[in-house]
């Protein structure tokens, strides 16, 4: 089993910064691709950056140019830096995973449990 724990959100101004970070912790052999999805109350769950195990990203159309993603392989860990906040960056943001763990050739999705960002204006 894996889990992945998310920790750095919280209430920001608009224009503001926060960092998110998330670690996957378990029978990890590999993860694959990792990244931050976030959902605002009643929409749906949407793609905000991921990143694969070679470092290439992939940003939605409204975070490019404010927010970065980054992993560190080793230590199974992933972050994303959100700069000039907006109010529609608001929301849960939950951590995603493609793991390999040790024992079996499948590969397995895992969420965290998520973490809120609230923007103020």
């Amino acid at each position: 089993q894996v889990q992945l724990v998310e920790s750095g959100g919280g209430l920001v101004q608009a224009g503001g910064s926060l960092r998110l970070s998330c670690a996957a912790s378990g029978r990890i052999f590999s993860i694959n691709d990792m990244g931050w999805y976030r959902q605002a109350p009643g929409k749906q769950r949407e793609l905000v950056a991921t990143t694969t195990a070679a470092g290439t990203t992939t940003y939605a159309d409204s975070v490019k140019g404010r927010f970065t993603i980054s992993r560190d392989i080793a230590k199974n860990t992933a972050s994303l830096q959100k700069n000039n906040l907006e109010a529609e960056d608001a929301g849960v943001y939950y951590c995603n995973a493609d793991v390999y763990e040790w024992g079996s050739q499948l590969r397995q999705n895992y969420w965290g449990q998520g973490t809120q960002v609230t923007v103020s204006s």
